[in-house]
């Protein structure tokens, strides 16, 4: 029987990247975004919607009978700058990178622990590292979405379920926003190291690694300016 995934937030980016790779590997798929998809595959079926609106809950209700989900990921992401004169945005922010996911673990991983085994993997940002002014609830979010994952897999490992947190730096897709983007990753290598988490299953994954020593000394210089 041909393994099946559930990917949320694949309309684009690495989620659709990931999509067409995972088919061409042999997978059965349903897809989840607030865009139409762009693939035609007899093994790929989408829906569309937000992980925001009230039906989202309803959706993956209906999603649970056609399952069981061997792999779930959750790719959505959304982030703005911050306006002090106008944050009514912020709260959505939190609620999709963050809520969301917590909302779709909770509908896929029970039906994991029935079986007794299965995957989730979050999508998260090294931008759970740092305090930012500039878009403090996309940091936030991220920040909430690592710990809340790592938590689930230390909870879920010993039941047979699989929980992978991905930090991923810079990627080539629209949500690369600002002027500094060092040692950014094309789609392509994003989705090869997503593979690699799927076949090694591993608690945590963040790449790239050699931006992990700036996000340190940028940490201490803030503590050290906060003096």
């Amino acid at each position: 029987m041909k393994p099946k995934a559930m990917l949320v937030g694949n309309s684009d980016g690495i989620g659709l990247a990931t999509t067409r790779r995972l088919l061409s590997a042999g997978w059965d798929i349903i897809g989840v975004s607030r865009s139409e998809s762009p693939i035609t595959s007899a093994a790929y079926h989408h829906r569309v919607a937000d992980v925001g609106d009230t039906g989202y809950q309803d959706l993956m209700d209906e999603l649970m009978l056609k399952g069981p989900w061997d792999l779930c990921i959750y790719f959505v992401g959304i982030g703005e700058l911050l306006d002090p004169l106008d944050m009514s945005g912020e709260a959505r922010i939190i609620d999709v990178n963050l809520t969301g996911m917590v909302r779709t673990a909770a509908a896929v991983i029970p039906q994991m622990v029935k079986r007794g085994r299965g995957h989730f993997i979050g999508v998260s940002s090294l931008a759970d590292e740092l305090v930012s002014a500039e878009a403090p609830s996309y940091h936030a979010s991220k920040a909430g979405f690592s710990n809340y994952l790592g938590g689930l897999a230390l909870a879920l490992r010993p039941k047979g379920v699989y929980v992978t947190n991905v930090r991923f730096g810079f990627v080539d897709t629209k949500m690369a926003k600002g002027d500094m983007k060092p040692f950014m990753m094309s789609v392509e290598e994003a989705v090869d190291r997503l593979e690699s988490c799927i076949s090694k299953k591993p608690v945590r994954y963040t790449a790239p690694k050699i931006v992990v020593p700036l996000i340190k000394f940028r940490k201490l210089m803030m503590r050290l300016g906060g003096r």
